[in-house]
């Protein structure tokens, strides 16, 4: 009887060490004599004492930081970049078989692949390509980890940091296009300007008494300024209709 009880409670025991949990964003892998066997969880699971061992594995998604890497651009120029990653496991099994520490592989992989797209790219692709940039990363890191049960996320350039020389010498570049851009810009205005004026003395020279208008309007405008003087020419034809006038008052006095 006594024997019983004993085997009673050692396979109490033994039920109890075996029950195990595993949270909803958790997977156990279950090795039986070292040989892969399933798959557990979530929730309450049992496996056998001492022939059974687990590996538990968080399948959520996971941010990395990827320090920041020193490297040349195609354009043979030096920069620092810093990215950011967003991958989880969706499949336990493989990221625990086919690779001993896929946190570590997948950052290792990650610093690799950003190191060798920013050397394939300018450095003016760098600075405002980064979305067609961080697809191509996306895509090469991803092909990469498939095999080890790992999904890819997303892929972000978080900074991208030029030496200060190369700073001075984008904005003197940036100053000159902005300069060019200006005289574009008023050599258009100068010319539209002209064409106007041109059309303007095409009329006037038909209408002289357009330009007479014309000239006491601009008369006009000059003596709005302070201190400001005036000499006014006056046409011959108006002295002449002046004298002529003047002639004919006179003769008519004398008569």
């Amino acid at each position: 009887m006594l024997t019983l009880y004993i085997f009673l409670a050692l396979g109490l025991v033994l039920l109890f060490m075996g029950l195990c949990i595993a949270q909803e964003y958790e997977r156990a892998i279950v090795f039986r004599l070292g040989r892969y066997v399933g798959q557990r969880g979530p929730g309450l699971y049992w496996i056998i004492p001492f022939i059974e061992r687990r590996q538990t594995i968080d399948i959520r998604t996971k941010t990395v930081d990827l320090e920041q890497q020193e490297t040349i651009t195609k354009d043979s120029v030096t920069i620092k970049v810093n990215a950011v990653l967003w991958f989880k496991v969706v499949d336990p099994a493989s990221a625990i078989i086919k690779v001993a520490n896929f946190n570590q592989a997948v950052y290792q992989l990650a610093v690799t692949a950003l190191r060798n797209i920013i050397g394939q790219h300018q450095l003016d692709e760098v600075l405002r390509g980064r979305q067609q940039i961080n697809a191509s990363l996306l895509q090469l890191v991803d092909a990469a980890t498939e095999p080890w049960g790992v999904k890819i996320e997303l892929v972000e350039i978080k900074d991208v940091e030029i030496p200060e020389s190369m700073q001075r010498a984008m904005a003197r570049e940036a100053e000159a296009i902005r300069e060019k851009r200006a005289r574009i810009i008023k050599a258009e205005a100068e010319l539209e300007a002209s064409v106007k004026l041109t059309q303007g003395a095409r009329e006037m020279e038909n209408s002289p008494m357009a330009l007479e208008l014309r000239r006491m309007q601009m008369l006009s405008e000059i003596g709005i300024d302070n201190n400001t003087t005036t000499v006014v020419l006056i046409p011959s034809e108006f002295t002449n209709l002046a004298r002529g006038f003047a002639q004919g008052q006179s003769a008519t006095t004398v008569s």
